[in-house]
């Protein structure tokens, strides 16, 4: 596959629209029907979700080495689809009743040992903010000055996971970010107390009875490796989806919210059977502009924006491939709020 990436976004010919364009009207401009949770779809997704992933750890029981791979791949990818469930949930959007959408976000979340309110609300401030610079949390690339007076041991990380290492940019995301209650107050930070030791309890009981029953290899077996593969997901979509040299990122006094999700967020086509475990979750614009709208009707929804708004903000599409994430570790490094994406090896070039 090759990369498939748009041209730059050129709101010159409609700037007066562009500039006075409201998330809103991009809302109300939807049907009913792409809001309207379906019980039957929600539960019948996570029902064969659960049952691939248990299919997936039965082969990865009784599979010959040679094959664990592959397995490991599957069960990862079927992880990845609890993570999109969870998502779901953290946004309201999978169940009607607060509690069940708490109840099946923390179940989901749990695996990956993933704290399930610390993700939804710093997610949460994801979406109010993003490509909004100096706020959103997910992915901002640093700023060329920002990354000169970073010690070396912090730009050699960096240089890590904007680089060829991007797929472990979430395990860190995930450390350092989820775990520390004390940067909250109030209800939100008794939800992620609650939300850390509730993982950190499953943990704790979980691991060392997966030890005694299967040993060293059999943690890395059955957990680490798909554990991995997860988060290679979780790092790539997460990248793929604010991230090409054309995307703007924009500084709070010149930012617009109807611009920023519609036109910086990123609808990325993977194969079927990834797009099938993961929910749609690459079908990203209709998510950003809405995340009301549950998963299973992101394609719908997707196309009656593209075909009323794409003339006015043009719509960021690619397709998933080597190229595609070449391309992006290549070139999005630093960003200029004059030049846009900048690399390594431009901004190395500057200073001489």
């Amino acid at each position: 596959m090759t990369a498939s990436i748009t041209k730059p976004l050129d709101l010159m010919s409609n700037s007066q629209t562009a500039a006075n364009l409201r998330l809103k009207d991009i809302v109300k401009s939807l049907p009913r029907e792409v809001f309207l949770k379906n019980r039957a779809k929600a539960w019948t997704m996570l029902i064969v979700n659960v049952a691939l992933v248990v299919l997936g750890y039965w082969a990865l029981a009784i599979a010959p080495v040679y094959l664990l791979p592959i397995l490991w791949i599957f069960v990862g990818t079927g992880l990845t689809g609890f993570f999109v469930i969870g998502h779901d949930c953290g946004h309201r959007s999978f169940a009607n009743r607060h509690w069940v959408n708490d109840l099946v976000g923390h179940l989901m979340f749990l695996p990956l040992i993933y704290p399930f309110h610390a993700w939804r609300i710093y997610h949460n401030h994801h979406h109010k903010h993003t490509n909004k610079m100096g706020e959103d949390n997910a992915w901002q690339p640093w700023e060329p000055d920002s990354y000169a007076d970073a010690g070396a041991p912090l730009q050699f990380f960096y240089r890590l996971i904007r680089g060829r290492f991007w797929w472990i940019g979430s395990i860190a995301h995930w450390a350092v970010l989820h775990f520390d209650w004390t940067k909250l107050q109030g209800k939100q930070r008794e939800q992620v107390r609650f939300s850390s030791l509730f993982v950190i309890v499953g943990a704790a009981i979980g691991f060392p009875i997966l030890f005694a029953t299967v040993g060293f290899w059999g943690v890395v077996k059955f957990w680490l490796m798909p554990w991995l593969v997860y988060h290679f997901w979780m790092s790539t979509f997460t990248l793929v989806h604010h991230t090409t040299p054309d995307i703007i990122f924009e500084y709070p006094d010149e930012w617009n919210e109807a611009i920023a999700q519609l036109g910086g967020t990123v609808h990325c086509v993977y194969p079927g059977w990834v797009e099938f475990l993961c929910h749609d979750i690459n079908v990203h614009i209709p998510h950003h502009i809405s995340t009301a709208i549950p998963s299973y009707n992101l394609r719908m929804a997707h196309q009656i924006i593209k075909d009323k708004w794409g003339a006015i903000v043009p719509i960021q599409e690619s397709r998933f491939s080597w190229e595609l994430m070449k391309e992006i570790t290549d070139k999005c490094h630093l960003y200029d709020d004059a030049k846009g994406y900048q690399s390594f090896a431009e901004f190395e070039a500057s200073k001489h």
